[in-house]
């Protein structure tokens, strides 16, 4: 996949080729943008086609900055992490820090739990889902946001 974009691209940072617009891959992106409230940037795009056109997704920044440089569209890895902190705040992915230092991005907003394999920096969605019988009540004057749940494994010493 090429997909063209830079830091600073002629015309501006708003400036989308419009050789772009012509394949569904990017319609759907730009759909998916307008609709969460977000200015369909080259960067955005560029990011957004291999985000949310590859099916679900657990990234880091620094996987899809790899990403991003295998695919010809050279973007900083501070850019990555400015585009994916902004696709979080629009709803478009789901931030989990899964080991308290690297965060992992999911294209599947849902509530819904998973495996963190330790030493291995992998994050995996739990098949079948997880069940709780009882949720504690929010403290007085809030409301539960959202539940995560992670659950670290390691491999068996033999």
């Amino acid at each position: 996949m090429d997909i063209q974009a830079t830091d600073n691209p002629a015309g501006g940072e708003d400036a989308v080729d419009p050789g772009l617009l012509s394949d569904d891959g990017t319609k759907h992106c730009l759909q998916v943008l307008s609709d969460a409230g977000l200015r369909p940037t080259r960067q955005r795009l560029a990011l957004g086609k291999l985000l949310f056109l590859r099916g679900h997704r657990h990234v880091t920044a620094e996987s899809l900055h790899d990403e991003a440089v295998a695919a010809n569209a050279y973007l900083s890895l501070a850019k990555v992490y400015n585009t994916l902190n902004q696709f979080t705040e629009a709803g478009l992915l789901r931030r989990i820090a899964a080991d308290g230092i690297k965060s992992f991005f999911d294209t599947d907003t849902s509530v819904h739990p998973h495996f963190y394999l330790e030493g291995e920096d992998v994050l995996v969605d739990v098949a079948g889902g997880l069940a709780f019988s009882k949720v504690p009540d929010a403290l007085p004057g809030h409301e539960i946001a959202r539940l995560d749940v992670i659950i670290h494994l390691r491999r068996k010493r033999m």
